[in-house]
């Protein structure tokens, strides 16, 4: 039984209303003291409170029953936005969502640079501009969520990022400095995971994601809670080395599971195989369609060596759920049942593995979805995936 003062009661029973609101979609006030185990009294007094804060709406349900039409509740999804920036090594993808977690915009831009203050420029000017977008909205922009490629204090300061060699940046200082908007800075892995338990596997107990773009991460969540070591550096996972005295990695090892299995060091050898710069998901899906040999060859070593590092993640989590974020596997036929088949130490046991379905938006996604929970002071969040227009 929870004991407080009636304040941090109250705060309580309000932040499990709003949860179950916004995992509903639509509920009533009886359904919600069924469900939550409030008495009605409780519910209606703070939903009258939420009502008058423009947070959620009411909504006269159409039904052929005689009697009563009732009335539910839902959240205000126009009450206010959240701002998800996925920085990456080549490009700053910007995405907006409601505050069910729906995506209303997202953009990207290409970068030509890893200078410090022109990135923090670059963002500045764009976060501003979404914060002016999203004024006519009761609440605006609640809050800008920035997944890094690299590695985060528990202060959310930045310690290193090794494609962009940044060491010990404030980056949200700096931009809270330029925009005076409330920013979190995150490891990209980490909003992945996040994402997959809010938006697809919120029943699940212990979800990893394993992101395999620039480099490798590792998002953990246990209970409902990411995993993060005592300084925020767990889950640097591609600088696991698998090829003792193998290639050289930014991070100043050798050997590197990322040099062998992210989607950056697969792309370099398929360009250099196929005598072609700058290949695009396009490029892969023709060859794939087309058994084109040489990417075959390719994919066989890369599934391979992506199956080295998934055994010892499995060897030291026994995941109820392990996700793999990956566009490249997205494109390729059968990975699943290939990666699988790699997978076959007696010890090693794992529930379900699956290829993310959110690809490249997973970090921009679980971004947002931080940004508005924490908005909302709540310590559950479960949405459905949908894409909408603002």
């Amino acid at each position: 039984m929870v004991t407080g003062d009636a304040s941090f009661i109250k705060k309580i029973n309000r932040a499990i209303i709003i949860s179950k609101i916004i995992e509903h979609g639509m509920i009533s006030r009886a359904d919600l003291a069924k469900i939550t185990g409030l008495n009605k009294a409780t519910i209606s007094v703070q939903a009258a409170d939420l009502l008058e804060e423009n947070l959620i709406i009411e909504t006269q349900q159409e039904h052929k029953n005689l009697g009563r039409r009732p009335i539910m509740l839902s959240i205000n999804n126009q009450a206010g936005f959240a701002l998800g920036i996925d920085l990456d090594k080549y490009s700053i993808t910007f995405t907006l969502s409601n505050l069910s977690g729906a995506l209303v915009h997202s953009h990207s831009i290409e970068m030509e640079t890893s200078e410090y203050d022109l990135i923090l420029k670059l963002l500045a000017e764009q976060i501003t501009f979404y914060k002016e977008k999203c004024s006519h909205a009761p609440y605006g922009l609640i809050g800008v969520v920035i997944g890094i490629h690299g590695i985060v204090n528990n202060d959310e300061t930045i310690y290193f990022v090794p494609y962009h060699q940044w060491h010990n940046k404030n980056l949200k200082a700096d931009l809270k400095n330029e925009t005076g908007v409330n920013i979190i800075v995150e490891n990209n892995a980490n909003l992945c995971s996040f994402a997959e338990i809010v938006y697809k596997h919120y029943h699940s107990e212990n979800l990893l994601s394993v992101s395999l773009y620039s480099g490798i991460g590792l998002g953990i969540m246990v209970n409902n809670k990411l995993l993060k070591g005592c300084d925020g550096y767990a889950g640097e996972i591609g600088h696991m080395i698998i090829v003792p005295g193998g290639l050289p990695c930014s991070c100043g090892n050798l050997g590197c599971w990322e040099q062998y299995a992210s989607e950056s060091s697969f792309m370099k050898q398929l360009s250099a195989a196929q005598n072609k710069e700058n290949v695009t998901y396009e490029d892969l899906r023709v060859w794939f369609t087309g058994q084109d040999p040489v990417i075959n060859r390719l994919m066989r070593d890369y599934i391979k060596f992506l199956a080295y590092g998934l055994n010892n993640i499995i060897n030291l989590y026994n995941p109820e759920i392990l996700v793999i974020n990956s566009e490249l596997l997205r494109l390729y036929p059968n990975a699943l049942e290939e990666i699988e088949a790699k997978l076959t130490s007696t010890l090693g046991q794992y529930r379900k593995l699956m290829i993310s379905e959110f690809g490249k938006n997973a970090c921009s996604m679980g971004a947002c979805a931080l940004a508005i929970k924490n908005f909302l002071e709540v310590k559950e969040l479960s949405f459905a995936f949908e894409e909408s227009s603002k």
